[in-house]
C-alpha cells in the first residue's frame, strides 16, 4: 500500500499465497491522504479502532499510535506487519476490544466495524477520554457506512458530517462536544433462550457487542440445539464459539465432559465464558482466543462443533471454513467426529468428504443442514 509516509508491505494473517484478498483497501488510503494533506497533528495520543489488518497503525508507526481491535488474526497480522516494516517492538500499543481503553486520545482514527453494536460499545468506552480538541476522523466504503453510523458517532461524541465519496469510500469528521449527555451502555445484553432448544432451554445467554445475532437466537444455532450428539464425548470444542451457546448445551447435557470454547473474537469469547458462568455449568471448561485449533495437540479431541462464517469482513470466502475443517481432522482423535451446521447452499458435505472421505446428514429443513463427519483412523 501506498502512503503519505512511503509503502508499506500489507499481508492478512494466516498468510496464504492463494489468498485474494488484500489486507487493506480503498477506505484505508483515504483517511491516509486525509490526515497528510490536512495536516492533522498526530504528537498526542493516537487511538486506531477497528484497524483490520494493522494497515492503518502500521502506515502511522512513526506516532506510535494504540490499535483496538476484537480480532486475534488482525492483531496477529498487525504484528506481523509491523515487524515486516522494521517497526520496534513496543512502539505501537495493541490492545483488545476487552481491555481497559486509554485515559485520553488526542486523535480517533475508526476504521467503520461491520458491526453497527460493536461501535457503540466501543465510542462509549473510549468517550470519557475523548476531550474537547481531540480529532475524531472514521473511514469505511460506501456500502458500510449509513444514516444510523452517523447517527451514533452524534449520539455518543457530538456533531457529525461525512466527506465526499472517493474509490468507493468515504471519511466521517465528528467533533466532540464535552458537554454531551451520552446513554448508557446496554452491553453486554442478556436474555433467556426460547424454550424446545434442548438442554439450554429457558437458561441465559450473555451477548458483548459485535457477536453474531446478540440480541436473538439466530435459527441456525436453534437448528442445530436441536440436534446434538447426545452425551458421552469426552473432549468437545465448540469451534467458532460466538456466545457459547452451544458448548453450554453440551456441558449442561453432561457435566462429565470437557468443553473448550474458541473463536477468534475477543468479544465472543467473553460472552462465551459469561454464558458459561451464568448457568452454573458444572464439570470443566476452557475459553481460548485463538487461530481456530491452532495450538490444540493432534488427535487430543473427541467431538468438534462447528457453525463456521462464510464472511470475511464483507468478502464471501469458503477460507474460513476450510481451515476449521482442516484443523478439526487434525486434532480430532481416531473415531472423533466433526458435526457442523450449514446453509444448504453452501455445499459443505463436499468439502468434509473432500477431507475426511465421509459425511452423513444428520438433520435438515429447508434452510440448513447438519453434517457429522468421522475421523477414520
Amino acid at each position: 500500500m501506498t502512503t503519505p509516509w512511503g509503502e508499506v508491505e500489507l499481508t492478512r494473517f494466516p498468510e496464504d499465497p492463494r489468498d485474494p484478498l488484500r489486507a487493506w483497501d480503498a477506505s484505508d488510503a483515504y483517511l491516509l491522504r486525509h490526515l497528510a494533506e490536512e495536516k492533522v497533528p498526530l504528537t498526542g495520543a493516537v487511538v486506531v479502532l477497528g484497524d483490520r489488518w494493522g494497515a492503518l497503525v502500521t502506515a502511522l508507526a512513526e506516532h506510535r499510535p494504540t490499535q483496538i481491535t476484537d480480532s486475534f488474526l488482525g492483531q496477529e497480522a498487525t504484528r506481523a506487519n509491523l515487524a515486516r516494516a522494521g517497526v520496534e517492538p513496543g512502539a505501537v500499543r495493541l490492545l483488545t476490544t476487552q481491555d481497559p481503553p486509554p485515559e485520553r486520545v488526542d486523535v480517533l482514527l475508526v476504521r467503520v466495524p461491520k458491526s453497527l453494536a460493536l461501535l457503540e460499545d466501543q465510542l462509549l468506552r473510549l468517550a470519557p477520554a475523548v476531550h474537547a480538541g481531540t480529532v475524531v476522523v472514521g473511514t469505511g466504503m460506501v456500502k458500510e457506512i449509513h444514516t444510523s453510523t452517523l447517527r451514533l458517532f452524534e449520539r455518543i461524541l457530538g456533531p457529525t458530517r461525512t466527506s465526499l465519496a472517493r474509490q468507493k469510500a468515504r471519511l466521517i469528521f465528528c467533533t466532540p462536544d464535552p458537554a454531551l449527555e451520552r446513554p448508557a451502555n446496554p452491553w453486554p445484553y442478556s436474555y433467556a433462550l426460547p424454550d424446545g432448544v434442548g438442554a439450554v432451554s429457558g437458561r441465559t445467554v450473555v451477548n458483548h457487542a459485535g457477536v453474531f445475532c446478540a440480541e436473538r437466537l439466530d435459527i441456525g444455532t436453534r437448528f442445530f440445539l436441536r440436534h446434538l450428539p447426545g452425551p458421552g464425548a469426552g473432549r468437545v470444542v465448540d469451534l467458532g464459539c460466538g456466545n457459547g451457546v452451544v458448548g453450554t448445551a453440551v456441558a449442561l447435557a453432561d457435566p462429565g465432559a470437557e468443553v473448550l470454547f474458541v473463536d477468534e473474537s475477543y468479544q465472543a469469547v467473553a460472552s462465551a465464558e459469561a454464558t458459561y458462568k451464568a448457568n452454573g455449568v458444572p464439570g470443566h471448561a476452557e475459553f481460548r482466543v485463538g487461530d481456530g485449533l491452532a495450538g490444540v495437540a493432534p488427535g487430543s479431541v473427541d467431538l468438534v462443533l462447528n457453525n463456521p462464517p462464510f464472511h470475511s469482513h464483507q468478502a464471501t470466502t469458503d477460507a474460513v471454513a476450510w481451515r476449521m475443517f482442516t484443523g478439526a481432522l487434525r486434532s480430532l482423535r481416531p473415531g472423533g467426529e466433526l458435526w457442523v451446521i450449514g446453509n444448504r447452499h453452501l455445499g459443505y458435505h463436499v468439502k468434509l468428504r473432500r477431507l475426511f472421505g465421509n459425511s452423513e446428514l444428520v438433520a435438515s429443513d429447508p434452510k440448513f443442514v447438519v453434517l457429522r463427519a468421522v475421523k477414520r483412523g
